[in-house]
């Protein structure tokens, strides 16, 4: 323990003040931003701002912030200035007792406690009462200068070093981007003969291929409506959340009633299926059913079923940029709320090799892949590892297991 540290609970020295939301907002500027959580997460380029009001809670830069509600609900964050989101809550400190950067650290070092004993049936939300009524050890407010010093300097490091593999992760998906974009439109033959394809934004392609849309060579049809019932141990219906990037995730997956099923619009999910999102955030996104999910129920997006092309190419080629980017993502712009239809995707134009060779790239780009996956795997782990050491290097510091002068 420090010396002349003091034990306290904080409900004597803190003020939490929760935000609320802005009635109006304008493009002006010269307001204020609205702190939402994605704003402070820095996730969002959308900046908002909020017209003042007086009831709105305005908070300065490095102000102690705690998210009130979500399924993060209890991390601890520092604010930029701006009006306080009613998802997050201030955390003002008397001064003279505790300094503001040292209770940051002091709650980072029990943000865990804090989640773990969140709670609310559907959107958790914070108990106060966890960080009204634990006890801390609080040193004096030199004692809490040094340690918030070292810690400023020590973790700026180690975001650094996160920072940089985080870039890292990101050049490694690009350049798998970049493969899949040159195998799929050109070839694993750097020899071969090119021709124009008399598509602007796809350029040459080998001699003998061709491009077509995927109308010819693929079945498309719409998923469900309406979903079924849910029942536990029922068959798993897929849905747009359990969509990402070629692949179908169980996070989320439900299962519904095989009795409450429409068997009659043919939603059974066969293999080498593609689901296709057709509206929301991840609209254009599509995975390829596996063996695993061979009689799933399809929702309510669209499915693909290949015909005259390999089913594996096909899903490759849905994710390379001259499908998603060039087309699919420009056609789901067009209006406020992101859609796609069965017909705009039947138009989607696809370079197709012959069979011989959509199996060969299918295959190259399988070994690519397991290649990048383990790298990006390699880089993931070094970044636990470094936010673990960081959360270790906090707790230390705030509780005096280590000198910080």
């Amino acid at each position: 323990m420090i010396s002349n540290s003091k034990f306290i609970k904080l409900k004597h020295y803190i003020v939490l003040i929760k935000g609320r939301n802005p009635k109006h907002f304008s493009d002006d500027s010269a307001q204020l931003p609205y702190l939402s959580m994605e704003y402070l997460r820095g996730k969002s380029i959308d900046v908002k701002y909020a017209v003042c009001q007086k009831d709105l809670v305005k908070v300065n830069q490095n102000d102690v912030l705690i998210l009130w509600d979500g399924a993060n609900a209890g991390e601890i964050m520092l604010s930029k200035e701006g009006y306080l989101s009613s998802t997050m809550a201030w955390i003002k400190p008397n001064e003279s007792i505790i300094s503001k950067s040292f209770l940051y650290y002091l709650l980072r070092s029990y943000e865990s406690v804090l989640k773990d004993f969140s709670n609310g049936t559907t959107i958790p939300h914070l108990d106060p009462s966890i960080l009204l009524h634990s006890p801390f050890f609080i040193p004096s407010l030199t004692f809490q200068s040094a340690i918030a010093r070292f810690l400023d300097k020590k973790t700026s490091l180690i975001d650094k070093a996160i920072d940089i593999k985080q870039k890292q992760i990101a050049l490694l998906k690009e350049r798998r981007q970049i493969i899949i974009q040159q195998a799929v439109t050109r070839g694993l033959d750097q020899n071969v003969k090119m021709k124009d394809s008399g598509v602007e934004w796809i350029g040459e392609v080998p001699e003998g291929w061709e491009v077509v849309r995927l109308k010819n060579v693929a079945k498309i049809k719409y998923g469900l409506g309406q979903p079924p019932k849910e029942k536990p141990n029922g068959l798993p219906i897929i849905r747009a959340t359990n969509v990402e990037r070629g692949m179908i995730v169980e996070k989320g997956l439900i299962f519904v009633d095989p009795d409450d099923v429409p068997w009659e619009r043919d939603p059974i999910l066969k293999e080498n299926d593609i689901i296709v999102v057709r509206s929301g955030a991840y609209t254009g996104d599509s995975a390829i059913v596996t063996e695993k999910y061979v009689g799933a129920i399809a929702g309510y997006d669209m499915v693909m079923t290949p015909r005259l092309i390999n089913g594996p190419f096909l899903a490759i080629s849905m994710l390379a940029p001259y499908v998603l980017y060039h087309q699919l993502y420009l056609l789901r712009m067009r209006a406020a709320q992101p859609h796609l239809n069965a017909e705009e995707l039947g138009e989607t134009l696809i370079v197709q090799p012959s069979l011989k060779c959509q199996v060969q790239i299918v295959e190259y780009i399988a070994i690519i892949t397991q290649k990048n996956n383990k790298a990006i795997s390699l880089k993931e782990k070094e970044i636990e590892k470094l936010k673990e050491y960081k959360a270790t290097l906090i707790n230390s510091a705030v509780t005096g297991k280590i000198k910080v002068c």
